[in-house]
């Protein structure tokens, strides 16, 4: 096919085709990927689903609890881990204490 010689509304037409076939390369590419996954996993007694809601590494982490509030705004808090916050670190240089910071 000699490109070239097609004029601008034939040259769209070709790439709405040339799309529209990658889409359905890429839906049969991803079915055929599916079953084989489903494949393996029923090979080994599983399902792909119970594969899938696995959790991977172990349980999530608790997010550390709030031990230092901002006394000018509490919803402002950090808990003690990471960076400083800009609050924490003002409220240090205007004479505040670490203590003085924590929650009750």
């Amino acid at each position: 096919m000699n490109i070239d010689a097609l004029d601008k509304d034939e040259l769209l037409k070709l790439r709405k085709d040339v799309e529209k076939a990658l889409e359905t390369i890429e839906q049969r590419n991803y079915q055929r990927a599916m079953k084989a996954a489903d494949d393996a996993a029923r090979e080994y007694g599983f399902s792909l689903s119970d594969l899938t809601k696995a959790k991977s590494g172990g349980a999530a982490k608790p997010a550390n609890p709030p031990k230092y509030a901002n006394p000018d705004n509490p919803s402002q808090t950090w808990s003690g881990r990471g960076r400083q916050p800009k609050w924490f670190i003002e409220a240090r240089e205007a004479g505040k204490s670490a203590e003085d910071l924590e929650i009750a």
